[in-house]
């Protein structure tokens, strides 16, 4: 691992413990045990570090989905996991993750990783489960659009009420009723 692997991966736990906001280099960097000039050398900005967390955090959960999918036949039973994975980790990560979304919103430049995730990353991970499953291109898409909508919020309930039980109780009523109309004739 290198230093900036090492940094990054102090800064992504800092970041999840503590939020965003405005934090600066040096509040950051006192920390996790280092100077604001090793960050300013490895990032080379606030916004390089902010960049550098979104994309080690979206990296992390695109591996883990993907080896849910490899390893798991049933493409139902890898998103059940890939669900569980994320409700698991929503109290540490999904402030975090919605808070570097408003910046996403925002358009902030450190953001744009992130920016371009939301609008093609998960989506067409989803959408190519359900072409894979035999529907068709539009219904696909319609589909992943519905099901990621239908993630964000459950995990945006989760991080806010903490009321996992009803959180998992909906995921799986959801998943049901997909399968559901695929299945139909």
């Amino acid at each position: 691992m290198t230093a900036r692997d090492e940094l990054l991966g102090r800064s992504v736990a800092w970041f999840a413990e503590h939020g965003v906001g405005d934090t600066s280099l040096r509040t950051l960097a006192a920390g996790i045990g280092t100077s604001h000039r090793m960050l300013n050398y490895h990032f080379g900005s606030r916004a390089g570090l902010l960049g550098a967390v979104v994309e080690a955090v979206e990296r992390a959960e695109q591996d883990a989905l993907r080896e849910l999918v490899a390893t798991h036949e049933d493409p139902f039973e890898a998103g059940a996991l890939f669900w569980q994975h994320v409700a698991d980790r929503a109290a540490v990560f999904a402030p975090l993750f919605f808070e570097l979304s408003t910046h996403a919103m925002r358009g902030e430049p450190h953001a744009a990783l992130l920016r371009r995730w939301f609008a093609e990353g998960w989506s067409d991970a989803l959408a190519d489960g359900y072409r894979r499953l035999g529907v068709d291109e539009d219904r696909a898409a319609t589909l992943a659009l519905q099901s990621l909508a239908m993630a964000r919020g459950l995990l945006f309930e989760v991080a806010v009420t903490g009321d996992r039980a009803a959180a998992d109780t909906a995921m799986v009523r959801w998943t049901a009723m997909v399968r559901r109309e695929l299945e139909a004739p």
